[in-house]
Order: C-alpha cells, then sequence, then structure tokens
C-alpha cells in the first residue's frame, strides 16, 4: 500500500490525541485508512466534516472531501439519512497548524459553509481544486490549534 492509497479494511476508533510513532495513520470512519508521515509525538485530533444538500437541488452520487490532512485523496462522506446529510469522522489530523481542504459534490467544488475561512491556493494540487470566488479562486482553511 502506498502512502496515498486508501485501504478499505475494518479499524478501531482512536482516542482524539495520542503520541505517534515513525508513521501516523489517518482514519476515516467508517474502516477508511490514509495512510501519512508525521514526526513522533505529534498531536492529533479528530473532526467531523459535515454537508447538507441545499433546498430544491437533486440529490448526489457523491460527496467527498479532500486536503492537507488527506495529502489531497479524496475521501467519500457517506450519507447519514437520519440527519438528512453526508459526513464522515477523519481522526489524527494533526494538531498546531491551518490546514486547507475542499468538499466536492459530484466531483465539483463546492462551498463548505462550516469551514474556518477561505485562502488562496497554493501549489497545483490546490489550484485544480479551488472553488471560483468573486474574488477568484479559494480553497476553506481549517485551523487545528492545541487546547
Amino acid at each position: 500500500m502506498t502512502q496515498n492509497s486508501v485501504n478499505l479494511r475494518k479499524t478501531q476508533p482512536l482516542a482524539k490525541t495520542q503520541v505517534l510513532r515513525k508513521t501516523q495513520r489517518l482514519r476515516v470512519s467508517p474502516g477508511r485508512i490514509v495512510s501519512l508521515k508525521k514526526a513522533e509525538g505529534a498531536q492529533t485530533f479528530t473532526k467531523v466534516f459535515r454537508w447538507r444538500l441545499p433546498d430544491g437541488q437533486p440529490k448526489p452520487a457523491t460527496v467527498e472531501i479532500a486536503g492537507t490532512f488527506t495529502k489531497w485523496e479524496r475521501v467519500p462522506l457517506p450519507r447519514d439519512a437520519a440527519q438528512d446529510t453526508w459526513q464522515v469522522m477523519l481522526h489524527q489530523i494533526p494538531f498546531n497548524r491551518t490546514h486547507r481542504y475542499m468538499l466536492f459534490v459530484d466531483g465539483k467544488p463546492t462551498q463548505d459553509k462550516h469551514c474556518d475561512g477561505l485562502a488562496i491556493p497554493q501549489g497545483l494540487q490546490e489550484e485544480q481544486c479551488a472553488l471560483p470566488t468573486a474574488r477568484g479562486p479559494r480553497v476553506f482553511m481549517l485551523f487545528a490549534q492545541t487546547k
């Protein structure tokens, strides 16, 4: 398995923070893993990403998220029929940095009402994923601070 590959095996959820050794695994609920290299002793946290279908829009075939915490590897958000949302819980997101990410609905960038802010894309991967706005292309920000 390469570092950017997604493994579809079932895993046990991790605590919100833990001390890591040599390789960090970003765990995606339910049962998906994306591997990331991380320095020893890095702190991590868990975040739930949710997207709700705007009123009057047709139901999408896919909703995905990609960002610096997944090395821009797209991770699907399964639909939660009870809450009428698409959501995924990502574990082991590194602390003490500002992450950049994008939501994709049917493969196209879409707005996230719950983001921490907008940023100008940096690098080719972010430019390819950016959402067009009146001020130019933007990606979403996630502030990851320690408690």
